[in-house]
């Protein structure tokens, strides 16, 4: 048997093998892609829900202090001392403050969500790459353009 029957390294291969082996291999480097993608993704996603978490408690936690602190300003106008009024007061700035402490939380928790750094570098130098390949040269015959250029 010859080298080109066992497939050895260095053998030619036909054209089919050749396509083969590129659609295999480029199969592959788009199922890395995907996989790497929604390795990313995945963590900006859990980012994202804890933001959004703290944010929604933020919200409701000021949602609630309005009434309370609707109920200390009217008490307060009306007693003008030290009394109930300024307890619903008391406690309305509370649920303010801590409306600002889970505020900035859930910023922070946004500020970290970035995009898919890795998956983009990898894109990218996957492009460059196959922008650099060239089609091997043909040669052809004088034969086969003189049918070429006849038969259209």
């Amino acid at each position: 048997m010859s080298a080109v029957d066992q497939g050895a390294p260095g053998a030619e291969r036909t054209l089919g093998q050749l396509v083969a082996s590129a659609t295999a291999e480029m199969s592959a480097l788009v199922h890395d892609e995907i996989a790497l993608a929604k390795v990313e993704i995945k963590q900006d996603v859990k980012r994202a829900g804890i933001g959004s978490g703290a944010a929604i408690v933020a919200g409701v936690l000021l949602l609630f202090s309005l009434p309370v602190l609707s109920f200390a300003a009217a008490y307060g106008i009306h007693n003008l001392g030290l009394g109930l009024a300024w307890s619903f007061l008391i406690v309305g700035v509370a649920f303010w403050l801590l409306a600002a402490v889970i505020g900035l939380i859930a910023m922070a928790k946004f500020k970290k969500i970035k995009p898919p750094v890795k998956t983009i570098a990898s894109v990218k130098e996957t492009a460059a790459l196959v922008g650099t390949v060239k089609p091997h040269a043909r040669s052809v015959s004088d034969n086969a353009v003189g049918v070429a250029r006849s038969s259209s």
